[in-house]
């Protein structure tokens, strides 16, 4: 195989995963939105990061392959990732909620609020 065939099929690979990512966090911030707390880690809730730690992780996991694979195509950090991963943390308290945060993350995507997906 040829050094172009495997950077086709790792592009090929990497934009199938950059989708499986975007469903995840929508699947997600359709959750907030629909009033969990805990994917952005605003509070110190243990439980509701508990929560979502399992999200968060598959998340974050998901984020790391896929910049290894645009650095290996010399391409660009994956900007959603970097950008979810900017918006979590503490904040200050006059900060919009975590549920407020999600429909703004919904409505920059282009995506309806929809049905969420339960717990």
């Amino acid at each position: 195989m040829s050094k172009a065939d495997r950077l086709s099929r790792l592009d090929a690979r990497r934009i199938e995963l950059e989708a499986e990512y975007e469903d995840a966090l929508v699947d997600a911030l359709r959750k907030v939105a629909a009033g969990s707390w805990g994917l952005f880690g605003h509070n110190r809730d243990r439980a509701a990061r508990a929560k979502w730690e399992p999200a968060v992780t598959d998340l974050y996991d998901m984020g790391e392959e896929i910049d290894r694979m645009r650095d290996q195509l010399e391409l660009q950090r994956f900007a959603l990732h970097e950008e979810f991963e900017a918006s979590r943390g503490s904040v200050p308290s006059n900060a919009p909620g975590e549920p407020k945060q999600a429909r703004a993350w919904l409505d920059r995507l282009g995506k309806d609020i929809g049905r969420p997906a339960r717990n």
